[in-house]
């Protein structure tokens, strides 16, 4: 590997105030929405007593998924010591933590009562995944900003490979521990399943892979930085694996759950009559999420074109929001089994009824606030430090180093 040379990015100011005022008007829009929820009650959302995990958590969710498959980068380098992509390894680092700051940004801004949150610090329930979970979220958080010290550091770079590998583990800890939130909670008929952690595990890498190559290439494009095609189509094709790893687990899941009787029901619910979950289920999660971007990256002409990979990436960030959605809220939709094996004949609490759910704007808004808030969380930290290299040109790039 040639000797890389780091920067700021340098992109005119005119530009890069434009792009921050874009991004603080976003996040301005749901702060304006969580002090509407906060004053009014959450009875302007969609939610209720039987879905209480509405939109925000469908984002929130989703960035802490993507957060740890973002730092995938950087543990090929240094982990496996894949040394070509060393030189991704910082931006990976930032945004693994930017996303996971922006996904408990909505998360706790969705409780309610934010305040709330100071008992969540320091009353426990070791029995309960989410206690478990803070300290995964705040740990990771830790762990990759000593793992960014090592790597930014020249007298700490002989510590970066066991820096590497503990965040290696733990952000894989991380995510099992939010699989977990769902296989864990047995009384719901569309979670209780052991196959929830490795299938966020796969999506991760997806995830956050499709946000890396879209930061990746606009930072580089609005720097006229060079971006060469050998490190890049390495990027796509990955992403094109770990979409269709992620197709694989969702096939294996359904397939399980129709072997099992006691779970027809849930799956012709979510397969063929589940109406809105059906819908982001087949359009959204398999055509949307995976099939087309998989068309386009392995596509002998679009895998070649960087606008089509581009919106492969998009589209898959769609997609993961659409399985989010189908995951969380069509989870708690599909009516309970109160009594089973048992027919309850009659029930004044809409037992046995499928609940009712529709996204409100200050749920969205606050949703798209938290992508916002990362996405400004970058553009500052490669703004003020040295995250990214000034070029990655295929003649930077040692063919040997593989």
């Amino acid at each position: 590997m040639k000797k890389m040379h780091y920067r700021e990015w340098g992109i005119e100011s005119t530009r890069y105030w434009g792009l921050l005022a874009i991004l603080a008007g976003i996040i301005a829009v749901a702060g304006l929405a969580v002090l509407h929820m906060e004053h009014s009650g959450h009875w302007v959302t969609g939610m209720n007593n039987h879905v209480v995990w509405g939109t925000p958590h469908v984002f929130a969710v989703f960035l802490i998924v993507a957060a740890s498959g973002a730092l995938n980068i950087a543990s090929i380098g240094s982990v496996f010591n894949k040394k070509c992509y060393k030189p991704l390894a910082p931006l990976s680092g930032l945004l693994a933590i930017t996303l996971l700051v922006g996904g408990l940004l909505v998360l706790v801004l969705d409780l309610g009562r934010p305040d709330r949150l100071i008992v969540a610090m320091t009353h426990y329930n070791f029995k309960s995944i989410f206690a478990w979970n803070i300290y995964l979220y705040t740990g990771f958080m830790v762990i990759v900003v000593l793992y960014l010290w090592t790597m930014m550091e020249r007298k700490m770079n002989g510590y970066t490979k066991a820096a590497g590998t503990f965040a290696f583990v733990w952000r894989l800890a991380l995510t099992t521990g939010t699989g977990s939130i769902f296989g864990f909670i047995v009384a719901r008929q569309g979670y209780d399943a052991a196959i929830y952690a490795p299938l966020f595990i796969v999506m991760s890498f997806a995830f956050g892979l499709a946000f890396y190559l879209l930061v990746l290439g606009f930072a580089f494009d609005w720097d006229n930085r060079e971006l060469g095609d050998r490190i890049y189509m390495r990027l796509k094709n990955l992403l094109g694996l770990f979409v269709a790893a992620t197709l694989y687990f969702v096939i294996a899941y359904h397939l399980t759950n129709l072997y099992a009787t006691e779970n027809h029901e849930y799956e012709s619910f979510i397969l063929l009559n589940g109406g809105v979950y059906t819908m982001m289920f087949w359009v959204g999660q398999v055509f949307i999420g995976s099939l087309i971007p998989m068309g386009i990256l392995y596509h002998p002409a679009l895998g070649k074109s960087r606008g089509a990979v581009n919106a492969a990436a998009i589209l898959v960030i769609l997609g993961g929001l659409a399985a989010m959605y189908v995951i969380i809220i069509g989870g708690q939709a599909f009516p309970m089994a109160m009594f089973p094996g048992k027919e309850v004949i009659e029930s004044g609490f809409f037992d046995g009824t499928v609940a009712s759910y529709s996204p409100s704007l200050p749920e969205v808004a606050l949703g798209i606030g938290g992508i916002a808030a990362a996405l400004l969380m970058t553009a500052i930290g490669i703004r003020m430090l040295r995250f990214l290299p000034e070029s990655l040109a295929d003649d930077k790039m040692d063919n040997r180093q593989d």
